[in-house]
């Protein structure tokens, strides 16, 4: 009893927690729900609500922050340096006795201030400070008799501002030939700046790959519930002509056998319509990663599957040929490949820069005390550098060109690409429509010999066999319908894709029949007003 009652409490808990938490409105809202899954809704909700797409969608804000990090390189900067030093002379000749200490600094305070062209200024104060000693003056700091002739150590020579110890200071650095208007820093920042385009061809082509793979869950959950549907009502006629046979058997109408055979055929049947009910449930919790609500994936029940839609007309010549127009400006992949060129453009453009010596003029104050004693001084300079053979920015070069080369090529054949595509799915289109054209009048010429089949049975010049075979030729040609109705479901979807037109979001008056527009996935990650 003991251990019986110890499994009981340890089972409790534990069954508790394997209960899956479940959002009870989602759970109302499915079960009264009486309108069909549209093909329009499963896109609007994958635009709306879809993770992966929300998760692409950050890709545009990382695109601003690598321009933000970009502009760094040229950000105003604030700087404060502060010197202090201190020196023993024992000079001889100072008449004053030795040794001579001196203590001697310096405050500059300046805001230094770049440009993607390669260049940089800074302006700002110096305040000198110390003892009155100096390298021209007089006077010994440790003679306690000594008048000082002067509070400073050193006077400004040039730029003086409001007192005799403080100055202006001004500097910069120019870079002439390598460097000038091409240069790292600006080649970064060029290349952030392409980085906004080519977030947003990101985010198209995980719209279109989401577009078109839940389209195909779409129409392959529906071939599955009808599939189902036609399996379970043959498995309906089968139990009930199995009770008539076996009526008729025990009124010794017909031979045992055949209530054997209507039996087995029920077994048949029903083996094949758990098959397909399994199907059924495998299609609709692939189809609800697509479909989200509240954070949580939505299983689309099996009444809410609606009859395919009918023929369409077929595009024009055109059509077609402004079809491949549109896939040439529009597909994700066309347009990634002109942002691979610019970004190696910038590449091949830095590397020629530096093919050109380097040649640097800037000029500024001097640092260290020891510049203050005399006054405070300048220096400008010219630095001039070239690599002998310069080997490094000629490979550079080499290998943007070779990269160029490359992606033109590429550009080429997937825009060819992308046109054989549009033809390739029209193809689809003609032919899908044939089959659904051919499985149609199969299906109804099965289902005239069914029913021949069937009256011929109720007059007993046939078997239950024969019935049963019928039937099932019935259902074979109802699978093969609907399978070629989604195929051509699929085709027309397929055309869509082809042309670019998945890699776009569905418009706002759409989406705002399931749900808000401004905070859908597919905004994900766009500057909204007040960041950044």
């Amino acid at each position: 009893m003991i251990l019986l009652l110890l499994f009981s409490l340890m089972s409790v808990p534990a069954t508790a927690l394997a209960e899956p938490v479940i959002d009870s409105s989602v759970l109302q809202a499915q079960s009264t729900r009486t309108a069909p899954l549209t093909i329009e809704e499963v896109l609007a909700r994958i635009e709306l609500t879809h993770p992966l797409l929300r998760a692409t969608g950050l890709e545009r804000a990382q695109a601003r922050a690598k321009v933000l990090k970009a502009l760094g390189a040229w950000e105003p900067k604030f700087q404060n340096e502060l010197e202090f030093d201190r020196y023993e002379s024992y000079n001889l000749t100072n008449v004053q006795g030795a040794p001579n200490k001196l203590s001697i600094g310096y405050v500059d305070t300046y805001l230094k201030v770049g440009h993607p062209w390669g260049w940089e200024i800074f302006g700002g104060i110096r305040d000198g400070f110390g003892d009155r000693a100096s390298i021209i003056g007089s006077g010994n700091t440790q003679n306690p008799t000594h008048t000082p002739l002067s509070p400073a150590v050193a006077i400004p020579q040039d730029f003086q501002l409001f007192y005799p110890q403080q100055s202006g200071i001004v500097g910069g650095k120019f870079d002439l030939l390598r460097g000038f208007m091409v240069n790292e820093a600006f080649a970064g920042l060029q290349q952030a700046e392409i980085a906004g385009p080519q977030a947003e061809v990101k985010v198209a082509q995980k719209r279109q790959d989401l577009y078109l793979a839940g389209a195909i869950q779409y129409w392959d959950w529906q071939v599955a519930v009808k599939q189902a549907d036609v399996v379970k009502r043959a498995l309906a006629v089968a139990e009930e002509r199995y009770r008539m046979v076996e009526g008729r058997a025990k009124a010794g109408a017909v031979a045992p056998i055949d209530v054997v055979e209507a039996r087995e055929e029920v077994q048949r049947r029903r083996e094949a319509a758990i098959a397909a009910q399994r199907k059924v449930e495998y299609e609709q919790y692939k189809l609800a990663l697509f479909l989200w609500e509240n954070g949580e994936p939505v299983t689309p029940r099996p009444e809410w599957a609606p009859e395919f839609q009918g023929e369409t007309p077929l595009p024009s010549e055109a059509d077609v040929a402004a079809f491949k127009v549109e896939a040439t400006e529009d597909r994700p992949e066309v347009r990634d490949l002109y942002i691979e060129a610019k970004l190696n453009l910038v590449e091949l453009k830095l590397a020629k820069n530096n093919l050109l010596p380097k040649l640097t003029i800037e000029g500024g104050p001097q640092t260290g005390a020891i510049y203050v004693f005399g006054g405070f001084a300048y220096k400008v300079g010219v630095f001039f550098s070239m690599p002998l053979f310069n080997r490094d920015a000629r490979g550079k070069v080499l290998h943007a060109e070779a990269e160029q080369g490359r992606l033109a090529y590429k550009q080429a054949y997937t825009e060819r690409q992308v046109a054989i595509d549009v033809d390739n799915w029209l193809s689809a289109i003609v032919r899908a429509r044939d089959r659904v054209k051919v499985s149609t009048e199969a299906v109804r010429l099965a289902k005239t010999l069914e029913e021949g089949e069937r009256a011929r049975f109720n007059m007993g010049a046939t078997s239950v066999l024969f019935v049963n075979l019928r039937e099932r030729a019935v259902v074979e040609a109802a699978y093969e319908l609907y399978r070629a109705q989604a195929d051509y479901a699929v085709s027309r979807g397929g055309m869509l894709w082809a042309r670019g037109a998945l890699s776009k979001p569905l418009a706002d008056t759409v989406l705002a029949k399931y749900g808000e527009p401004l905070t859908s996935a597919g905004s994900s990650g766009r500057k909204m007003p007040g960041r950044d």
